[in-house]
């Protein structure tokens, strides 16, 4: 990782998005055990979720407009921004206002949009190709470091003192993030002018995804692990009343997840490496099935625990091998409606989930629930691995028409046909 902090810029980039990293462990978790607290529903605390996905329906929309954009200056009033919409919470008493918290909720899920979009454009400007993987394996691992204990530092502090001042932490490390951000020096391009149809704008990020088959097929296969994975936020709830657990032992839970979320980003980058970006994905997913079929199996909260480590090791190798084959196979032109458009994909059978699952807790016992996450998410890396089976060989290439060229059309014999960029 040491090259990729070599890169001008990158240190004062990862100081920034570390610091409202921290910021967003300490603060996520209690959106939940709030309205728990305020509640005491486990439905309605699952549902805090599904207000932060919401806006990812709409991120094509926001796509278009991000891709006319200078990324740097957008990442530093992106966060400014995400400051002031976190100030309501300040307002939050007692039960009658947990509209409040779902309105933040669903503000901060703009921000999940947005400034990844940014992250990614400002990523491929600052870093060549062959450190993304470096660059994107440091943020993941110092993301989910701070699970070890971010979750519980906000749940002490919503225990000491309350929500709001939690709030205030987190409104400061956006803050903090915006200001270090502004002082990185980099040569942008300036964002082309494109004469084309709004609406072929609009659908330009979702056709790339489409038309490139490996990006595409690790959508669907992704997308059928989260179809399923959003009922986790309902059901981690009550399976901690099962154990005879408080709301804020979901805390717990978060950081021994971050334990082996920490190995897995400090492996991410080497895997990707040695095995390549579809190889590393498809592992992820069956690390991440295995764990949820050995929670429905655990008799006794040690043994939930010793699979949540196995989970939170799955999920940076997940991200890291998809963010950084996205940003290879992707032009800078598209960068923000690409980012967008995947963000859609995963999004919406998450915030699906979320809700169904928010229903599903009431009329199902919780292991019935993580073991069917397992097999759908076992489901989800045989899809990968059947229609990539070549790429699972060793690292894929670079999409060849990543520039300019337009799409090919599809091939019926695949779900996505070989499009663009097939290797």
């Amino acid at each position: 990782m040491r090259a990729a902090f070599a890169q001008p810029g990158f240190t004062r980039l990862f100081a920034g998005l570390s610091t409202s990293m921290l910021g967003d462990s300490i603060m996520l978790l209690v959106l939940s055990i709030w309205v728990k607290t305020l509640t005491g529903s486990s439905a309605m605390a699952g549902f805090t979720f599904f207000f932060m996905c919401i806006p990812a329906i709409f991120a094509p929309l926001v796509g278009v407009w991000i891709d006319r954009l200078r990324r740097k200056p957008m990442l530093v009033w992106g966060n400014l921004l995400t400051a002031v919409a976190v100030l309501p919470l300040l307002l939050v008493r007692d039960a009658g206002d947990v509209w409040i918290i779902w309105t933040v909720a669903g503000l901060y899920g703009v921000s999940f949009v947005v400034l990844p979009a940014g992250i990614n454009g400002l990523l491929k400007e600052l870093m060549p190709d062959d450190l993304l993987v470096e660059a994107n394996s440091s943020l993941q691992t110092i993301k989910e470091s701070y699970r070890l204990f971010g979750p519980l530092l906000g749940a002490a502090l919503f225990a000491w003192l309350g929500g709001w001042a939690v709030a205030l932490v987190d409104i400061a490390s956006f803050v903090i993030a915006a200001a270090v951000i502004s002082t990185i020096t980099v040569d942008e391009e300036a964002p082309e002018r494109e004469e084309s149809a709004y609406w072929t704008q609009l659908t330009e990020g979702l056709t790339h995804l489409v038309h490139d088959r490996v990006l595409g097929n690790l959508l669907i296969g992704f997308g059928l692990s989260m179809l399923v994975l959003g009922f986790t936020e309902s059901a981690i709830f009550a399976l901690t009343d099962h154990f005879g657990k408080e709301a804020t032992y979901v805390s717990v839970i978060v950081s021994v997840q971050g334990i082996g979320a920490v190995a897995g980003g400090v492996l991410s980058a080497r895997c990707v490496r040695r095995f390549g970006e579809v190889a590393t994905s498809t592992l992820a997913l069956v690390l991440l099935g295995a764990s949820a079929l050995g929670i429905a199996a655990s008799p006794v909260i040690a043994g939930v625990l010793v699979s949540v480590v196995l989970f939170g090791a799955s999920l940076p190798l997940l991200v890291v091998a998809y963010m950084t084959i996205l940003q290879r196979r992707t032009p800078q032109r598209l960068m923000g409606r690409v980012s967008t458009a995947a963000e859609v994909v995963m999004t919406v059978p998450s915030a699906i989930s979320l809700a169904f699952g928010a229903v599903l807790v009431s009329l199902v016992d919780w292991r019935w629930i993580f073991l069917v996450i397992g097999l759908a998410t076992f489901a989800g890396a045989g899809h990968v691995a059947f229609w990539l089976r070549d790429e699972l060989r060793g690292r894929t290439t670079v999409a060849p028409e990543v520039a300019d060229e337009p799409p090919a059309p599809l091939d019926p014999s695949s779900p996505l046909g070989p499009g663009v960029g097939a290797s």
